[in-house]
């Protein structure tokens, strides 16, 4: 065996021992998806005691963000909660536009119910988020971003979740406001769909490790508090967060039924640069918590192989572009060529046939296109792995590293067979 073959055999060996701890939570996330759809968000929503509801903040970082965030207050001023029991925390991060103008409106008709905050100077979301912190009282903190569309619901059903002592933060599902507006949207609702409703629902039901996703997450002012807010100097502030709590024996819940629709990146270069801000952050996050594992317990060593993620995406990249010379090396081995191919079949098949399966029980009506486009996910997820390899330099390379945000156009499209 040649050197070459040892190597892409050893790699291939750490993507599927990766896949295979992976597949069996998409599987039981798919199947807890089939059998409680209906169930867990109608009877949660029966169990609130309207006085009893405890105060919630929601802070709403902003910059340069004309284009949405009048839509964002009003979907945040129809939530079915108190107005006494809430407040809207808009901090304001150094805007160019028409930001201010829109929300000094809403501060005008509304001064009880929403306040806007202005930081000194601009240094992106986490420095603003923990900035925002200083001006809350609620007893629960929310965090929207500014294209957000919450449902009327989503304050009480994640309240819901809180009932539990133990529970600190509540991630809500993730919609795609435009996935319709063309392929490169419709192939990351997707993803999104897959990721929420299949990986981190079967993650909830194992208890394993969930994380937050920086939107439509609910955290417990005081857990917030005592772990010093937000780590101003991580890419990926909620993955950071995710993980301290997780160490400091604190549970994140999935709640399905906390619904919000968010717009997705309609051109490459916007999702390209938004990708590798997500996976730069994740491996600052694997970088700095290395010592996770040393907690020998289910949720911690979870988490470190979640960590894992960006890491495995690049492995999987590289085996694909040697694949070729595995062909033009192969002449004397195709044993190794042949257990290549069947690794790289098996795997594929059984992915895509998760996807559809997810699709297939989160989409209503159900169409036979909408599943068949599934095949195109194999694409969509190099394209991920070319970001998270470029991430990974800007790592190596120790190139600066700054938060920057995501441009947002106010499209909507929706598709009316997601939910």
């Amino acid at each position: 065996m040649s050197f070459i073959h040892a190597l892409v055999l050893v790699m291939f060996s750490v993507v599927y021992v990766w896949t295979l701890y992976q597949l069996p939570i998409l599987a039981i996330g798919v199947s807890h998806l089939r059998r409680y759809r209906n169930v867990e968000g109608n009877v949660r929503g029966s169990l609130l005691d309207t006085n009893k509801l405890p105060t919630i903040s929601i802070i709403v970082p902003v910059k340069d963000e004309e284009k949405v965030v009048g839509r964002l207050l009003e979907a945040l001023l129809k939530l079915d909660y108190p107005p006494e029991k809430r407040e809207i925390v808009i901090v304001e991060d150094g805007s160019k536009d028409r930001t201010v103008e829109i929300c000094e409106e809403y501060v005008k008709k509304l001064p009880g119910q929403v306040k806007l905050i202005h930081k000194p100077t601009s240094s992106g979301k986490p420095p603003a988020l923990n900035y925002a912190l200083k001006h809350v009282r609620g007893d629960i903190v929310a965090f929207f971003d500014a294209d957000s569309v919450p449902k009327p619901d989503a304050l009480k059903r994640a309240i819901a979740y809180f009932s539990d002592s133990s529970v600190a933060a509540v991630q809500g599902r993730l919609f795609s406001i435009n996935a319709d507006e063309n392929m490169l949207t419709k192939l990351a609702s997707y993803g999104e769909i897959i990721w929420c409703e299949a990986y981190l629902r079967g993650r909830d039901s194992l208890g394993l490790f969930v994380y937050l996703r920086g939107s439509c997450q609910f955290i417990r002012r005081d857990v917030l508090m005592k772990l010093n807010g937000f780590d101003e100097n991580c890419l990926s502030e909620d993955m950071e967060l995710s993980v301290r709590l997780i160490r400091n024996g604190y549970k994140i819940r999935y709640a399905t039924d906390v619904c919000s629709w968010q717009e997705t990146p309609s051109n490459v270069r916007v999702l390209f640069k938004q990708r590798t801000r997500w996976y730069g952050g994740t491996i600052q996050v694997a970088l700095k918590h290395g010592g996770l594992i040393v907690k020998l317990n289910r949720r911690s060593l979870d988490a470190e192989l979640t960590l894992m993620g960006p890491f495995m995406l690049i492995i999987s990249l590289i085996n694909c572009l040697m694949v070729p010379a595995i062909f033009l090396t192969a002449l004397n081995s195709e044993l190794v060529l042949q257990l290549l191919i069947w690794l790289i079949a098996i795997g594929v098949s059984i992915s895509l046939a998760i996807f559809s399966m997810t699709l297939a029980c989160t989409t209503r009506p159900r169409r036979i296109v909408d599943i068949l486009r599934v095949l195109f996910m194999c694409f969509y997820w190099y394209f991920e792995a070319l970001a998270a390899f470029y991430a990974m330099l800007l790592v190596l390379f120790r190139r600066p590293q700054r938060w920057i945000k995501t441009e947002k156009t106010g499209s909507v499209k929706i598709q009316e067979s997601y939910l």
